[in-house]
């Protein structure tokens, strides 16, 4: 996509994310109105102009006068890599995001918490239930609770589309959003492969700095076929994902009464919690801090992905309430 200026570009692009995060058309005075809550001035006349550009190139099609326009695929493409520059540290960004976004409640078991979304083939959906089961049954996965939806149905905020099944897995930000409601802050370093020995974590064998990366560290792991969840389900030896966090060693004791009130709900994506000052499974850590090893929320579907049956994923991809969730025994 090239245009006039970067400045033109990145109004271009601002317009792409509202149409393109929309589930319907939008017209130009309402994509005005959501520019400005973006800082960006624009009036009406030069939307329209922009969205004359956008419909040239093919990125964007008239739906109709009134109802305004929609992202094509082809804008959905552009969309997803343009500026990567840009994009560099979002995955930390979303973290921080979602983790302020979660309201859980820990006495009523209510409230918004953040999931990663994955979309199987219809066809495919059982047989990766079968396999994900063992993930789930083996401990391997921030929590057992899960939601499904079939076809033109919502899952998070992604609609599901033909011939596809969504799944909702709980995704381990809850973790970072249950330790700052409690006052406790949290840096957010890695996402990686972390090696299980006798069903115990032993190392990291991969890192990815999450503000450095303008990816999920786990959708990544996943693709590059990286992991070998099932054999460290069944067998207790295996590369499962996981993520690193630290904290201030003073907040110990809190975070550990954190830790038994979300495991109280289903939630138990501690993997690890190290001591003041340790390396934890070999990473080095600050002065007066402790290391947190939690279990990748993408780990039942990695395990799927092994067994040859891809799927589309959006990790951190959404907030669910939790009441929405069911535990996976109860998917047939």
């Amino acid at each position: 996509m090239s245009y006039e200026s970067p400045d033109i570009e990145r109004k271009v692009l601002s317009i792409l994310k509202i149409l393109g995060s929309s589930h319907q058309a939008q017209g130009a005075r309402v994509i005005a109105r959501q520019l400005k809550d973006l800082g960006i001035e624009l009036t009406e006349r030069a939307v329209r102009y922009h969205l004359k550009l956008t419909d040239e190139k093919g990125l964007t099609r008239l739906v109709g006068r009134r109802d305004g326009r929609e992202i094509t695929e082809l804008g959905q493409t552009e969309l997803k890599k343009a500026l990567v520059k840009d994009k560099v540290g979002f995955a930390f960004a979303r973290i921080e995001s979602l983790a302020f976004s979660t309201n859980f409640n820990f006495e009523t078991h209510t409230g918004l918490i953040p999931v990663n979304i994955s979309m199987f083939t219809k066809d495919n959906f059982h047989k990766s239930l079968k396999i994900m089961k063992k993930i789930f049954h083996g401990g391997l996965c921030v929590s057992d609770m899960v939601a499904v939806a079939n076809e033109g149905e919502v899952v998070g905020d992604i609609i599901v589309p033909e011939g596809m099944i969504g799944l909702a897995t709980v995704c381990s930000i809850v973790i970072n959003g249950a330790l700052l409601k409690a006052g406790i802050p949290v840096d957010s370093r890695f996402g990686g492969i972390l090696q299980i020995q006798n069903h115990r974590p032993l190392r990291f064998t991969e890192l990815i700095n999450y503000s450095g990366s303008s990816l999920d560290p786990s959708e990544i792991f996943i693709r590059a076929n990286m992991t070998s969840v099932t054999q460290a389900a069944v067998k207790g030896n295996g590369d499962i994902l996981a993520n690193f966090r630290e904290i201030p060693a003073v907040c110990r004791s809190t975070a550990e009464e954190v830790f038994a009130k979300l495991k109280d709900a289903r939630i138990n994506g501690l993997m690890l919690l190290g001591n003041i000052s340790e390396p934890v499974c070999e990473v080095a850590i600050d002065l007066n801090r402790i290391g947190i090893v939690l279990i990748g929320g993408l780990n039942p579907v990695a395990a799927a992905y092994e067994a040859g049956i891809e799927s589309d994923n959006y990790a951190m991809s959404a907030l669910m309430e939790y009441e929405k969730l069911v535990r996976i025994d109860e998917i047939e």
